[in-house]
C-alpha cells in the first residue's frame, strides 16, 4: 500500500512537472502531429502537447478565443479574421500535403481519372452518374454504372478550404455559385466529420466520392483518383507530385507564408495539393512560448524526417531557413 502510495505521488508530481501544451485544429496533419508530439516528448519529456483533431475551423476558433495555446489549420486565416486577433498571429508552414479524390466504386479498384470541371460538376450536382459521357471519356475501357454520391465535410475544415481554393479555380460556375472557404453551402452530398468521418462514409458506400488527406484513403486502403493538372497531365498524389506544386510558390512566397499552391504550373504538379500552418502568437508569455518556441524549431528541422513516411512533403530546405527565422522573431514576455 505504501510503495503504491509513493509511486502514485510520483507520477503525479511527474505529470504536474510537465509544462502541458494544448492545441486543437486541422485534421488533415493529425498522423504526422500525433508521431511528432510522441518523439518530441522523447527528447524533452518536461513538455506534453496535448492536441484536438477537430478541425482547421474549430481550431481557429479555440485559438482566437485563447482557449488553446496554437492552433493549426490548412487554409490560411483571411485578413479580416486576422484583424480580429488581439495580438498579431504567425503563420508556421509545418510539411505539405494532397487532398485526394478518394472513391467506392464497385469493379474499379484503381485507376479512376478525373478532370477538375468533372470534379467540380460531380460536387454541384450537375453530373450524377458515374457512366456519365464526360467520366467515361476520360475513362475508356472502364466499367462505370451508378449514382455518384457525394460525400464533404461536415465541420469548418481546411481540407475543404484547399478542396474548394481548387475548384474556384478550375470552376468558373463554382467560384461564381459556391465559392472558397473552409465552410461552404454544399450544393449536394453527405456530410462527414474531420477526414476520418468522409473516409468512414466513403468506405462503406458504394457509389461514393470524397476528398480526403492522402494518408487517411491510404490508412483506409481506399481508391484515390489519378488528376489532370494544369499542364493536361495526370498527375498521382504523391511527395514528389506535391513538392512540384510547391516549387512555384516558393519562387514568390509571400513575408507572412500565406500562399495557395492549387492548381499548381508544371507536368508533375499534384493540382489539389497545400501546406499545413501551426498558428502561433507574435508574442507570448515566457512560461509556455519558450516550450513552443523550441518544439516548433525542432518541428521545422528535425522533425522533418518523419513527413515523407506518412505520405507528407517535408518543407524545401530554401523555406526552412525562412521559417526558422520567423519562428526566432517570436517574442517571448
Amino acid at each position: 500500500m505504501k510503495k503504491t502510495l509513493i509511486l502514485f505521488l510520483i507520477m503525479t508530481g511527474a505529470a504536474q512537472a510537465a509544462n502541458l501544451i494544448n492545441g486543437a485544429g486541422a485534421t488533415f496533419p493529425f498522423p504526422l502531429y500525433s508521431k511528432w508530439f510522441s518523439e518530441y516528448q522523447k527528447i524533452d519529456a518536461n513538455v506534453q502537447i496535448n492536441y484536438q483533431s477537430i478541425g482547421s475551423g474549430g481550431g481557429i476558433r479555440q485559438f482566437m478565443e485563447k482557449t488553446v495555446d496554437f492552433g493549426a489549420s490548412d487554409s490560411p486565416m483571411s485578413d479580416e479574421q486576422l484583424a480580429k486577433a488581439s495580438v498579431p498571429i504567425d503563420h508556421i508552414p509545418t510539411v505539405l500535403g494532397a487532398v485526394v479524390l478518394t472513391y467506392n466504386v464497385p469493379g474499379v479498384e484503381k485507376g479512376l481519372k478525373l478532370s477538375g470541371d468533372v470534379i467540380a460538376d460531380i460536387f454541384l450536382g450537375k453530373i450524377a452518374k458515374w457512366d456519365d459521357a464526360r467520366i467515361a471519356k476520360l475513362n475508356p475501357g472502364t466499367k462505370l454504372t451508378g449514382d455518384v454520391l457525394v460525400v464533404h465535410r461536415s465541420d469548418g475544415s481546411g481540407t475543404s478550404g484547399i478542396f474548394t481554393d481548387y475548384l474556384s479555380k478550375v470552376s468558373a460556375d463554382w467560384k461564381s455559385k459556391v465559392g472558397t472557404g473552409t465552410a461552404v453551402n454544399w450544393p449536394v452530398g453527405l456530410g462527414g466529420k474531420g477526414n476520418e468521418g468522409v473516409s468512414g462514409l466513403v468506405k462503406q458506400t458504394p457509389g461514393s466520392l470524397g476528398y480526403v488527406e492522402l494518408i487517411y484513403a491510404k490508412n483506409n486502403n481506399m481508391a484515390y483518383a489519378t488528376l489532370k493538372n494544369k499542364a493536361g497531365k495526370f498527375a498521382e498524389a504523391s511527395t514528389g507530385s506535391v513538392t512540384a506544386a510547391a516549387a512555384g510558390a516558393l519562387k514568390n512566397m509571400p513575408a507572412d507564408f500565406r500562399v495557395s499552391i492549387t492548381d499548381a504550373e508544371g507536368k508533375d504538379a499534384y493540382p489539389i495539393s497545400g501546406f499545413t500552418y501551426l498558428l502561433v502568437w507574435t508574442r507570448m508569455p515566457k512560461e509556455k512560448g519558450a516550450d513552443i518556441v523550441k518544439f516548433l524549431k525542432w518541428a521545422v528541422q528535425d522533425g522533418q524526417k518523419f513527413a515523407e513516411p506518412l505520405s507528407y512533403a517535408p518543407l524545401p530546405k530554401a523555406l526552412v531557413t525562412k521559417v526558422s527565422a520567423k519562428i526566432n522573431g517570436i517574442a517571448l514576455e
